[in-house]
């Protein structure tokens, strides 16, 4: 039998994450004493909360903007703050932009997006662009999407991280095949962000990416932590380890992201979510303890055993 994330959240403790919807409290109060967990940005000082959320798929020709709506409103209610997007990701913008104009919760959020051009001019023009879609007179981030017209790109973005449009830059990466090209545009240019992809079943950016960024000193966004739903496929239906209660993980979901979330370094996820009660399974697993390096290696072994 395969369930889907929703049936899994209904399970057990998990249900109890579906309740709080309404607001931070009811999750606050199922780890009593303990804050959500916070991230550094070594950069700036900046502290952000360890869950992120991706916006890849909010189009517009889905007719599903109710829902991309509530699913925005939810993570920010219950204290999300990172959010993701691009001009490269069809109208994601413009979806994204609508939504934060309406909830009027632009200023409360770390907006990050990305440029995809090769040539200067082009490169410009996107970024003006997604000032106009996502509104605000700064972004956060800005990132060179999947390294395309880096060197280029890199120039603009540098002079305008001084003149205050951006606080941040970084540039990203979805495949192995890049990740050469991103460690030597690491070791040349002072980056804030690197944004790789990531998961306790797709491990090969951790032998190498972040814990170069954490030596460089750079925040790490992730990716694809979901592993592109593939470990969903491999747990199916088993019921989640006996270690699961001591990291305050109450789904499957929760265990993936703590791992994630655990790796030395300033490291967030940032899971696609388009679905409210996803975004509230997503902010609760920041929420209570992090795996030690002895459990990380334990869930490596489980999750090789589940996928071999």
């Amino acid at each position: 039998m395969k369930l889907s994330r929703r049936d899994l959240l209904k399970l057990g403790a998990g249900a109890g994450l579906t309740a709080a919807v309404g607001g931070l409290e009811p999750i606050a109060a199922q780890f009593p004493g303990q804050a959500m967990q916070m991230k550094t940005i070594p950069s700036s000082g900046q502290q952000l909360p360890a869950i992120g959320i991706g916006t890849r798929n909010f189009r517009s020709q889905d007719a599903e903007l109710s829902v991309y709506r509530e699913t925005l409103a939810t993570f920010h209610r219950l204290g999300g703050r990172l959010l993701d997007t691009s001009p490269n990701y069809g109208d994601s913008e413009d979806v994204v932009g609508g939504i934060l104009r309406d909830l009027g919760i632009r200023d409360d959020l770390f907006v990050a997006t990305k440029v995809d051009r090769e040539d200067r001019e082009g490169g410009i023009r996107r970024m003006e662009e997604s000032f106009v879609k996502l509104g605000g007179d700064d972004f956060d981030l800005m990132q060179v999407h999947n390294l395309r017209g880096t060197e280029v790109q890199l120039e603009t973005m540098k002079a305008w991280k001084d003149q205050g449009r951006f606080r941040h830059i970084g540039v990203t990466t979805s495949s192995e095949n890049q990740y050469d090209a991103v460690e030597d545009v690491m070791r040349r240019h002072d980056l804030d962000f690197v944004q790789v992809d990531f998961a306790l079943g797709n491990r090969s950016a951790g032998d190498r990416l972040i814990p170069f960024a954490h030596d460089r000193g750079m925040a790490v966004l992730v990716n694809l932590p979901f592993g592109r739903g593939r470990m969903f496929e491999a747990v199916g239906d088993r019921p989640l380890p006996e270690w699961a209660a001591d990291i305050d993980a109450k789904t499957w979901a929760q265990v993936f992201l703590k791992y994630v979330m655990a790796q030395p370094g300033t490291v967030i996820p940032i899971p696609g979510t388009t679905k409210p009660h996803h975004a509230v399974d997503n902010v609760g697993s920041a929420m209570g303890r992090l795996p030690d390096a002895r459990l990380r290696q334990e869930m490596e072994e489980l999750m090789d055993t589940f996928m071999a």
